[in-house]
C-alpha cells in the first residue's frame, strides 16, 4: 500500500514560518527553540524529529559568511575605527543568528516529514 504523497517544498516553506509542516497552520515551536509535542490544529506528532545540530551548523554557516562580507564592506567603504566595526558586525551577527535558527530548525522539521524520516 503506497502513503499519501508529501510535498517536500511546502513542508520546508511552512516550517520556515515555524509551522506545522502537515497543516500549515498549527505553531512548531512551543519555545523558542523547543519543538511541541504535537500540531495544535491537526495533531501531528512531532515526537519522530531530529533536527540536532544541523540548524546551528547551517546558521553559523550562513552568518559566518554574511558577517564576513559585512566586515569587508565595513573596513574598505567606511571610516568606522575597529571598535564600531566590530560592534556593529557583532549586532548583526548575533542578532541574526537569533533570527534565522528557529527558522532553520523549522525547514528542518519540514524537510524530515516530508521524507517521512526518523519515523515521521
Amino acid at each position: 500500500m503506497q502513503a499519501t504523497q508529501r510535498l517536500r517544498k511546502p513542508a520546508i516553506r511552512n516550517g520556515l514560518r515555524c509551522r506545522c509542516p502537515d497543516c500549515g497552520t498549527g505553531r512548531l515551536f512551543s519555545h523558542y527553540l523547543k519543538v511541541a509535542a504535537a500540531c495544535d490544529t491537526c495533531g501531528q506528532s512531532f515526537a519522530a524529529q531530529k533536527a540536532d545540530d544541523g540548524p546551528a551548523y547551517f546558521t553559523i554557516l550562513i552568518m559566518c559568511h554574511v558577517s564576513g562580507f559585512l566586515l569587508h564592506a565595513l573596513a574598505v567603504h567606511t571610516d568606522l575605527g575597529p571598535a564600531e566595526t566590530a560592534l556593529l558586525t557583532s549586532v548583526v551577527a548575533v542578532s541574526g543568528s537569533l533570527l534565522l535558527l528557529p527558522r532553520i530548525k523549522g525547514a528542518m522539521i519540514g524537510w524530515q516529514w516530508a521524507e517521512r524520516l526518523h519515523g515521521f
